[in-house]
């Protein structure tokens, strides 16, 4: 077999294959991935999943059956372990083997791991449905909830665990939420946000050393005093996952390294979603874009160069859900950004609005609470001001 193989089964290589099919692309597609389900909507993890035990049914991208009809040759449950990028052939873990015209590296990210806090009945890491379904569980039974992160995440899955009842504890070694994505502004609003939920929201905090027994789990703090709990829920962020693109020698630097067209070192090869490292067409550099619709947008872009088209720029964007608000993000939004608010940003006031964010070389961003027309407004505004960019 030969035409497409996509390896990953999130929504970056389950776009490109839908795509592909749509745009009119009439050899073969291939869809490989490691988890046992079909592909599914992952920002169901942190919301749906946990707050409403949706199952992975309701969270398909597409039934079963679709795959078949439009052509899409789905395998679950297997990984490419290894393969020859001159020769075009990938080793799978069945025993078996694919060829491949076009290869698409789709294979997403991993949740960094403490070293020696492994998962388990005290403690939970969140990537995949497994996950969810047994943090699901866990924050049924527990009374007392520690996250460690105050991320997307960490921040959502402490909004979920305060909704089902539980006494929450945010541990960040930032001094606000989202630091890393949001202006200080916005991360006092997202603090705000978290304490009127009850959380205790521990800011400016380095956790210490953690114990897992068997009914409980401690987590010591930098004063000599500790915060106990039932559960612990580790949220400090993913990684690539780079170790395919590694062992097929493909270029790597915190993520697959790839152009404006999603190839990468090696012919024929691209790579697209949490595990790429693209281009900004703004500021130069390159970026991972570590949300859904960005993987989505990337998917269709490089279905759109397997045929024979330019792709449109792509602007990240995204959203989260927590403590009964509505984050969303679009561009490169940073800590350092100068801001034009439309709107009440204060914590203590509450209100909707949009912030635009800029730095030298004019918009680079917006971030927004119950904006959505203006939010997309500025996307519309990025993607004309990287056109431009394009064709000077």
């Amino acid at each position: 077999m030969s035409g497409a193989v996509i390896v990953g089964t999130g929504v970056a290589g389950a776009s490109a294959a839908l795509a592909l099919r749509s745009g009119g692309f009439d050899g073969d597609v291939t869809l490989v991935g490691r988890e046992p389900h079909l592909p599914y909507r992952r920002p169901t993890l942190s919301k749906d999943v946990l707050l409403s035990g949706m199952e992975v049914e309701k969270a398909l991208l597409k039934p079963g059956s679709h795959w078949a009809e439009i052509g899409v040759d789905v395998r679950t449950g297997v990984t490419v372990t290894g393969g020859d990028t001159a020769a075009h052939e990938l080793e799978l873990s069945d025993g078996g083997a694919l060829g491949y015209d076009s290869l698409v590296l789709a294979t997403g990210g991993a949740a960094r791991h403490l070293p020696g806090i492994e998962p388990g009945p005290r403690v939970r890491y969140l990537r995949d449905f497994a996950d969810a379904a047994a943090l699901r569980d866990d924050l049924g039974r527990a009374g007392t909830v520690v996250v460690l992160g105050a991320g997307l995440i960490g921040s959502e899955v402490a909004s979920a665990a305060a909704k089902l009842g539980a006494r929450v504890t945010v541990i960040e070694p930032a001094p606000l939420p989202l630091v890393r994505v949001v202006p200080p502004v916005i991360g006092e609003r997202l603090a705000s946000l978290q304490r009127g939920a009850g959380v205790d929201l521990l800011l400016g905090v380095r956790p210490g050393e953690v114990t897992v027994d068997p009914d409980q789990v401690t987590v010591a703090l930098p004063d000599s005093a500790a915060v106990v709990a039932d559960l612990l829920v580790v949220a400090v962020g993913s990684a690539p996952d780079t170790g395919l693109a590694e062992r097929l020698a493909l270029r790597v630097d915190d993520g697959i390294l790839v152009d404006e067209r999603y190839r990468t070192s090696a012919e024929d090869v691209y790579a697209i979603g949490d595990c790429a490292r693209v281009p900004n067409p703004l500021e130069g550099g390159t970026y991972r874009a570590e949300n859904w619709s960005a993987a989505q947008d990337q998917g269709t872009a490089v279905a759109q160069v397997l045929l024979g088209q330019t792709p449109a720029p792509t602007v990240p964007w995204g959203w989260s859900n927590q403590f009964g608000a509505v984050l969303q993000f679009a561009g490169w939004p940073a800590a350092e950004d100068a801001l034009e608010v439309d709107g009440t940003v204060d914590g203590e006031t509450g209100g909707t609005f949009v912030a635009r964010c800029s730095r030298a070389d004019g918009l680079v961003g917006a971030v927004a609470m119950g904006r959505p027309k203006e939010l997309r407004a500025v996307r519309g505004e990025l993607s004309e001001k990287i056109a431009s960019a394009v064709v000077r």
